[in-house]
């Protein structure tokens, strides 16, 4: 994965905030809270706006499956292939330059039915209003006839997004977590509850044009008028004599960043994961592949790539190699089947997020997924942020927990918020300093040969258990003791084994 395909998003803020020539549009209202209104803060128009979002995934599932039910754009939205999210268009609004707040309306409705269970919901009029941290998802809701206006289907939690560049100049505001309100409860029949996680969403906006200068003028101490706050600055004669003092970097002036030359990220994903797949309930093997390596408490993701800007304590860098995880063997494949490659880590001040491309198999549909660039990770860094220390920019144990987005990954085996692993990274911006040596060994198994479950791959394979054996936890609830019990005599039960995991959820890794 290039490094480059996903930039800075202090930078990617920064030059779309230059583009529109407003930089107050470059965080409207996802910043670090609500700024106090400012003087005559202008409003920015905003037009093309689109809102990528699919409701819930599960319900869509559901209404064009067991519900036997149709799903209906109109009216300019649309829908992705494969009973995928939805995108309303031609998007409107504006921008309060001064609070931050964005209020956007968009095109299109969209139309759940399923007569054989008697509902049948309409979407309609959708806005995306934005204060702060906050935000929500309003639309006219119908059901079965009977219309709610401009009620808030979802909540939307603003705290952890950062903007980036959409096409044509546009600012893109990715994976925005959703929750059910109240009222998107009720209006759905009460399905689902409030809480519940939706979808993520995805706004993208342009601004139509730059902020209108005003034409109010104040009187300056001599009587005479000047123009007020608002209004753009008049061009001045530089001073004769220089400042004694460092000068205010411009807005538009770059911050100093070095290229990443080498890296590693040493990450295990999920410990208890690990071993569920190598142990006797899945009885299957992990592979590392395109040049990772098996460690002692997970894998090693070389070659890293990407750019480091010390004045922003930002981070954006890619690695090599990739881990898939198989078990639950049926046949010549296998039912749980997980890849995570081309990792990487994007890094701001004192949050992250950790990115990969994912493969995986549904394991009652055996329907294979793929997702570019989905955030499995968010990252808690250290309070001091980003420091480079002799040409070499290190984080040790970061924190890290399963995004929304996450959850699609793992089969919806966790929820999202889970503990994942903590990560290691070490980047180099000089060729002549040395990355920390990789510590521990291979993971409790095999290289190269048998594993737990199936053969391995020569060089690529690592199974069996960690801790001297023991099982870890399945996050069940039930005792190690226990468990290997039970697996004895599911193994003496023979051919019911294949037959049982088939008609039961997997006990929960």
């Amino acid at each position: 994965m290039s490094a480059s395909r996903r930039p800075l998003t202090l930078a990617a803020a920064i030059a779309t905030a230059v583009a529109l020539g407003a930089t107050g549009f470059a965080l409207p209202a996802l910043a670090a809270g609500s700024a106090p209104e400012a003087p005559g803060a202008p409003r920015l128009e905003l037009k093309d706006g689109v809102l990528e979002w699919g409701f819930k995934e599960s319900f869509r599932t559901y209404v064009t499956g067991m519900a036997q039910g149709t799903i209906e754009v109109a009216d300019g939205a649309k829908q992705a292939a494969d009973n995928g999210p939805f995108s309303f268009t031609d998007g409107k609004g504006t921008h309060d330059t001064g609070t931050g707040s964005v209020d956007t309306a968009f095109k299109g409705s969209v139309r759940f039915s399923a007569p054989v269970h008697g509902f049948t919901i309409t979407i309609a009029d959708v806005k995306v209003v934005t204060a702060g941290k906050d935000g929500s998802i309003q639309a006219d809701v119908t059901l079965n006839g009977a219309t709610q206006d401009d009620i808030a289907v979802a909540s939307l939690d603003l705290a952890n997004v950062r903007p980036g560049q959409g096409d044509g100049g546009a600012t893109v505001f990715k994976n925005i977590p959703a929750k059910l309100t109240a009222d998107g409860a009720k209006a759905f029949n009460g399905m689902y509850k409030e809480g519940d996680a939706l979808d993520p969403a995805t706004l993208s906006v342009k601004a139509a044009t730059g902020p209108a200068p005003t034409t109010s003028v104040s009187p300056s101490p001599s009587g005479t008028t000047s123009p007020s706050p608002s209004a753009p600055p008049t061009s001045a004669a530089p001073s004769a004599t220089p400042s004694a003092t460092s000068p205010t970097p411009s807005a538009t002036s770059p911050a100093p960043s070095a290229e990443i030359v080498d890296g590693n990220l040493d990450w295990g994903v999920k410990k208890s994961f690990r071993t569920y797949v190598t142990g006797p309930i899945a009885g299957g093997r992990i592979e590392v592949t395109g040049g990772a390596a098996a460690l002692g408490d997970g894998y090693r993701f070389p070659e890293g790539k990407g750019t480091f800007d010390a004045t922003g304590k930002s981070l954006d860098a890619s690695f090599d190699g990739g881990v898939r995880f198989l078990g639950h063997r049926d046949g010549d494949e296998y039912l749980l089947d997980l890849t995570l490659s081309g990792l990487e880590l994007e890094a701001e001040g004192a949050r992250g997020t950790l990115v990969a491309d994912v493969s995986t198999k549904d394991r009652a549909t055996k329907k294979v997924s793929t997702y570019e660039n989905l955030e499995i990770a968010s990252l808690t860094l250290p309070a001091k942020g980003l420091v480079a220390e002799d040409g070499v920019v290190k984080l040790a144990g970061v924190p890290a927990k399963l995004t929304a987005d996450g959850v699609k990954a793992f089969g919806n085996m966790y929820p999202a918020g889970e503990q994942l692993d903590a990560l290691t990274v070490a980047v180099s911006l000089d060729e002549d300093q040395q990355l920390p040596p990789a510590t521990g060994g291979t993971d409790g198994g095999t290289s190269g040969g048998t594993s737990s479950g199936g053969a391995g791959t020569a060089g690529g394979s690592v199974g069996g258990t960690s801790g001297g054996g023991s099982l870890a936890t399945t996050g069940s609830g039930v005792p190690a003791g226990a468990l290997l019990a039970a697996c004895a005599g599911i193994v003496a039960a023979g051919a019911g084994v294949v037959a049982a995991v088939r008609r039961r959820e997997p006990l929960r890794p």
